[in-house]
């Protein structure tokens, strides 16, 4: 791991978001609440905060940070027939949040995915128009003059 010791304790902040495509009438299933899994949205939401917690166990070198705040949205958007996750997480430390937002908002779709796939198979068993894109960092802020 990379010795962040001489680095002060800053407020931290990462937004990042990513989307996931589903056939037109899972999302109608998922707004009417016939996922036989349960709630999508308020599983995908807790998916989101408990991988967040996890990131230092599962990426390689990451240190472990405190928490301050975590905010998971999830949108549903019926006219390109996607939602939109997107995730917002804050932290007092030495090091930033980016792979705690990025790994938010992928556990949330990967969560938003196991419980929809049994809907989302072809004919054949596959996923064909089932896709998970566009995960990204859409901002980054440290709180400069900020020190404990």
């Amino acid at each position: 791991m990379v010795d962040i010791t001489e680095k002060k304790d800053v407020i931290r902040k990462a937004i990042a978001e990513g989307i996931i495509t589903l056939k037109k009438e899972t999302i109608q299933r998922i707004r009417n609440g016939q996922i036989k899994k349960g709630d999508v949205l308020s599983a995908a939401k807790l998916a989101a905060i408990n991988g967040i917690k996890k990131t230092s166990d599962l990426i390689l070198l990451a240190h472990p940070i405190l928490i301050t705040e975590i905010q998971v949205s999830i949108e549903i958007n019926d006219d390109e027939s996607h939602l939109k996750s997107t995730v917002t997480v804050r932290s007092l430390g030495k090091t930033g949040v980016e792979l705690e937002a990025v790994m938010g908002v992928m556990i949330s779709l990967l969560t938003i995915f196991d419980m929809c796939k049994y809907l989302e198979k072809n004919e054949k068993g596959q996923y064909g128009t089932t896709d998970i894109s566009d995960i990204r960092v859409i901002e980054k802020l440290k709180l400069e003059g900020f020190s404990k």
